[in-house]
């Protein structure tokens, strides 16, 4: 054999040597869980859903569970930085919220958690304006509610984009003589009677990151803010599935969303009025089947 063939061969073996030695070593690393691994809130067994926020834009945002139930926004909602990378900004308008369709997967009956890091830019002059809710003025569809209680004024000293009047008081009953600030949870029994309707001990600071949570575990709902018990209050039984779908942001009939022309938004018919709209920033938002007791807090801004 000549000696450039000789070359030519010990740079082959050389090569598969070293493509032996690299398969090797993939096999002994461990592919790391992009889905746990990163940054803000995890995806566990016990996850329902998990909206991150992190588009860029566009008028959708994905579930980072396995549940693949992604949300739809309002074309009055946008994308901005939030606590772990991107957040959504909601806005005092009717056509500023993210929309899930029903599903069976989003009926957590027995147990149930449901949190966020939220940054208000004001409370709503109304009774309330909802993080998350699963609930319609249709009273079939009543299931739960969480949400951040509003200052409530008379019609003369409301700002003047909101509407004129009392509103609809879809949720009067629940927050009479509330401060405003405090976190809301209401859910239908699934027994026959009243909705229950609970307050946290404390107000959300506004223009500023915290975390919140409701837990249920068919015992005890439980408030958290920043990871923290923020009041626990004994009540039994188990919440009323529905097929309402879930709302983010806002609280109006759903019945009357339209898509014609692009945009999912509420009919030309509706109530113009920004009656229930949260004002400010949502990110990591998540839904779990168990009563969780600890949160993930650290890092983002």
């Amino acid at each position: 054999m000549s000696r450039a063939r000789r070359d030519f061969a010990g740079r082959v073996l050389v090569a598969a040597f070293g493509l032996l030695a690299l398969a090797a070593c993939a096999k002994s690393v461990k592919r790391p869980d992009v889905t746990t691994d990163r940054p803000g809130t995890p995806v566990d067994s016990v996850t329902v859903a998990l909206w991150r926020m992190d588009e860029t834009g566009g008028i959708h945002a994905a579930d980072a569970g396995r549940s693949r139930l992604d949300a739809v926004a309002g074309p009055d909602t946008r994308t901005i930085f939030g606590r772990f990378r991107g957040a959504r900004l909601f806005t005092r308008s009717t056509n500023s919220f993210l929309h899930v369709p029903y599903s069976p997967l989003l009926d957590s009956q027995s147990a149930l958690s449901i949190e966020a890091w939220v940054a208000p830019n004001a409370y709503t002059p109304y009774e309330d304006s909802p993080i998350a809710t699963r609930w319609s003025p249709t009273t079939a569809e009543h299931s739960w509610m969480f949400s951040i209680v509003g200052s409530d004024l008379p019609a003369r000293l409301r700002p003047a984009e909101f509407g004129i009047g009392t509103g609809p008081l879809w949720h009067q009953e629940f927050v009479r003589d509330v401060p405003a600030g405090r976190l809301l949870f209401v859910f239908q029994p699934e027994d026959a009677g009243a909705p229950r309707a609970f307050i946290s001990l404390s107000a959300i600071e506004l223009q500023r990151w915290t975390h919140v949570a409701v837990t249920f575990d068919g015992q005890v709902v439980s408030f958290f803010v920043n990871g923290q018990p923020d009041g626990t209050f004994a009540t039994s039984g188990r919440i009323r599935a529905s097929e309402a779908p879930l709302l983010v942001g806002n609280f109006f009939d759903t019945r009357f969303l339209t898509d014609f022309g692009g945009d999912l938004r509420q009919g030309p018919t509706t109530d113009p009025a920004p009656w229930y709209a949260f004002d400010g920033g949502i990110d990591e938002l998540r839904l779990s089947r168990a009563a969780r007791t600890e949160f993930p807090l650290q890092g983002g801004r």
